[in-house]
């Protein structure tokens, strides 16, 4: 497990079963019912104009960076009034390896502008067939595709605690999805989002990316690429940006995961804790939900239906609109010596990385997993099975940080 901490400053049925249908509706229902007074709405609406109004914008922002943040950043050889000006754009490639032994993420107000966000490429995660085959005869068989379905308008009222996970990365300016979670230790004030591995580090020979905000409910009418030219602020970010100031994934995505999920995939996992850009409520409060968390692991073929949900943004969806798929769970094995991975038909690709996976607990939705992997013809999503490792990450987090 790696937690690191720095003060503020993919994705991818065979049958839809009852249970399915019902998936849907207790993910709605835990949104709408958890949804806040009218004085929470307001408060999120305001929080989210001011957000996107303030500051100058621009990719040379100055940075206020406090001082142990500044600290970290001297001790990696990094001058921090050429970062406060600009120089975290600069990724060459020793000098961010370096600084990127340690998660530094300082608040830059007004860096995610609404055409910022648009133009964000997905993390796209593919495996080869060669590769999904290389299974042991663990693997069951490949499910068949299900068209990823538009999830229901305004997004804060059916699937309020799903959102866009936005990052800065070596390759550009990127986007994966993630949802907020409840915090066992502090509840009903939860900071934390779940999202995957490789939307917050770049797993073995890599670092940890940058500049990365959390948007629940981001576009939250479903308003086309023309449409959110004239888009107000509340519509773009109903409850504002989350800026990530702590965050932690497995040491086995740290030293495994690649491009093709590799020996992390069956560990592509992670939890941010965030802090507003602008306002002072927590997370949970301020979007008026959050999933609860499993990490029972249950066998793929204990479990009727799984629902992912996300955000996909490689063609032909354009990461603006949210999508949905449910489908009975099979088993997916890279290795013999690697946890078997959850695997469902679904059409999404790049973009619905590190979104959540429901699943329907005495009549609870719950989080089990989140998307990392998928073909490169789109066809299915696998996710890890969230176990004692995935929980311990997450208590540490929620401990060390929780509180912040």
């Amino acid at each position: 497990m790696r937690s690191t901490r720095t003060p503020v400053a993919r994705r991818h049925g065979r049958r839809r079963t009852l249970l399915a249908a019902g998936l849907v509706t207790a993910l709605a229902l835990t949104a709408t019912a958890c949804n806040g007074s009218d004085d929470t709405k307001a408060d999120a609406t305001a929080s989210g104009t001011a957000a996107a109004e303030s500051g100058s914008g621009s990719g040379d922002s100055k940075v206020k960076v406090p001082a142990d943040v500044a600290d970290k950043l001297k001790k990696h050889g990094v001058d921090v009034d050429k970062w406060a000006d600009g120089g975290w754009q600069d990724w060459d490639k020793d000098k961010w390896l370096s600084a990127a032994k340690d998660f530094v993420n300082p608040v830059i107000e007004g860096l995610w502008k609404p055409e910022r966000m648009r133009s964000a490429k997905e993390a796209n995660k593919t495996v080869t067939t060669k590769d999904a085959a290389a299974d042991q005869g663990v693997s069951d068989p490949e499910p068949t595709p299900v068209e990823a379905a538009a999830e229901k308008t305004p997004y804060h009222e059916n699937a309020a605690p799903v959102g866009k996970v936005f990052f800065d990365s070596p390759e550009g300016t990127m986007v994966c999805s993630g949802t907020v979670i409840t915090d066992v230790n502090h509840p009903g004030k939860s900071n934390l989002v779940w999202t995957a591995g490789h939307c917050v580090h770049a797993g073995g020979g890599g670092g940890w990316y940058r500049n990365l905000v959390f948007v629940p409910a981001y576009n939250d009418l479903g308003k086309s690429e023309a449409q959110l030219g004239d888009a107000t602020a509340a519509e773009i970010s109903p409850y504002g940006k989350w800026w990530a100031d702590w965050a932690s994934t497995s040491n086995e995505w740290i030293a495994g995961g690649s491009e093709t999920g590799g020996a992390g995939a069956a560990y592509d996992y992670a939890v941010l804790h965030v802090t507003p850009e602008q306002g002072s409520k927590s997370l949970e409060e301020t979007v008026g939900a959050a999933l609860d968390m499993d990490f029972s692991a249950p066998s793929a073929t204990d479990v009727a239906s799984m629902g992912a949900w996300g955000y996909p943004a490689a063609p032909p969806y354009n990461g603006l609109k949210m999508f949905k798929c449910l489908d009975r769970p099979g088993r997916l094995s890279l290795s013999a010596s690697l946890p078997a991975m959850y695997r469902i038909g679904c059409t999404m690709t790049g973009g619905s990385s590190g979104g959540g996976w429901f699943r329907v607990v005495d009549g609870k939705t719950k989080l089990v997993s989140n998307t990392s992997i998928g073909p490169a013809d789109d066809t299915w999503l696998a996710g890890p099975q969230l176990g004692p490792e995935a929980e311990a990450l997450y208590q540490s987090m929620s401990r060390t940080y929780g509180g912040e």
